[in-house]
């Protein structure tokens, strides 16, 4: 398949996709290809650079959040040092 082929497919498929996380996602990932920085993420498999996408995605969602007394009680430990 020739890359102009390849293109015109993927603004087709892109067309039909009605899921704005899963659009995001897409839209991370080849922003995230194209950059010449991030050997840090470079590093990263597929699968963990999914699971970060998908925990930033989760961090706008409030009901994710962790409140900042909670967290300091769980550390304590290591925040008296």
């Amino acid at each position: 398949m020739s890359s102009t082929a390849i293109k015109t497919n993927f603004h087709k498929l892109i067309d039909k996709i009605d899921n704005e996380n899963l659009l995001r996602q897409f839209y991370q990932a080849l922003l995230s290809s194209t950059k010449k920085e991030g050997k840090l993420w470079d590093s990263l498999t597929k699968e963990e650079q999914e699971d970060l996408l998908l925990s930033y995605e989760e961090s706008f969602d409030e009901k994710n959040h962790i409140p900042y007394d909670e967290v300091k009680e769980q550390y304590k430990k290591w925040l008296s040092k």
